[in-house]
């Protein structure tokens, strides 16, 4: 019989990528719907104008730094930008009007700033593209060296 230990380890992967597609689908959805003005829009409905500084970037941050993460695509760059964005909204939006996130209603800022920044240190886990493209990387070479192998 296996120890829980070891059961817990084995579903490690798993776990970190049912995290990172639960929480790239939900930071996804956030900027579609201030680019988009879908799933309900932004605050008050509609879309933020395309340009706008800095909700406009940010929203773009979150659709495609969603998708990318949630796809395991580049996910610890994708991460540490999404990151480093949600700080920025943090300490530019939210803190000026309190000190601490319950007060000021920056608690989705920094739940998405840790979260993130979390995932550029585990990496992805199971279930990335970032594995399948890598996988693909290191047999190609392999493949090249067998083949110079066979005509030398």
């Amino acid at each position: 019989m296996a120890s829980p230990t070891l059961d817990a380890e084995r579903a490690r992967p798993y776990a970190l990528a049912l995290f990172r597609i639960v929480i790239g689908l939900l930071f996804a959805c956030h900027g579609a719907a201030s680019v988009f003005g879908v799933l309900g829009g932004t605050m008050g409905g509609g879309s933020i104008p395309a340009g706008t500084w800095p909700g406009w970037y940010a929203a773009v941050i979150q659709l495609v730094g969603g998708i990318l993460v949630l796809s395991g695509l580049f996910t610890r760059p994708a991460a540490l930008i999404s990151s480093g964005s949600m700080a920025y909204a943090y300490f530019s939006v939210h803190q000026s009007h309190a000190l601490l996130p319950l007060q000021n209603g920056g608690e989705a800022a920094v739940m998405y700033c840790w979260a993130f920044l979390l995932l550029v240190f585990t990496g992805p886990g199971a279930l990335a593209l970032d594995q399948l493209l890598g996988a693909r990387r290191t047999d190609r070479p392999a493949a090249e060296s067998q083949r110079e192998t066979v005509t030398a």
